[in-house]
């Protein structure tokens, strides 16, 4: 089972930048698939970025297109995603996760998670 650990999250002001980290125990396997969810209270995870290890397959939802970004580290085995353009709405409790197979935006098709990193934007 894989142990997946996030950092990165903080107090940024609105238009502001994060770049959020996942660091995975352990070498991913070519099957495997990153992704980034986020949770604010009340309401259900919602998929933010996805991609295969083997770099392709990326997806973004919508409402961040063109500000966030997705990536991995193969050499430290490490997911990013580096955030600008920061707003309010991006306020949540932000988690990577992991499946065998393409990235899908189901939190249910995910079968390892990390603990979260709360992301705060101030307006």
């Amino acid at each position: 089972q894989r142990q997946l650990a996030e950092s990165g999250g903080g107090l940024v002001q609105a238009g502001g930048s994060l770049r959020l980290s996942c660091a995975i125990s352990g070498r991913p396997f070519s099957s495997y698939a990153m992704g980034w969810f986020r949770q604010s209270p009340g309401k259900g995870r919602e998929f933010v970025a996805g991609m295969r290890w083997t770099g392709g397959g990326i997806k973004y939802v919508d409402s961040v297109k063109g500000r966030f970004t997705i990536s991995r580290d193969t050499a430290d085995n490490t997911l990013h995603l580096q955030m600008n353009s920061l707003k309010p709405e991006d306020m949540a409790v932000y988690y990577c996760a992991l499946r065998v197979g393409a990235p899908t935006t189901s939190a249910s098709d995910y079968t390892a998670w990390g603990q979260g990193t709360q992301v705060t934007v101030s307006s």
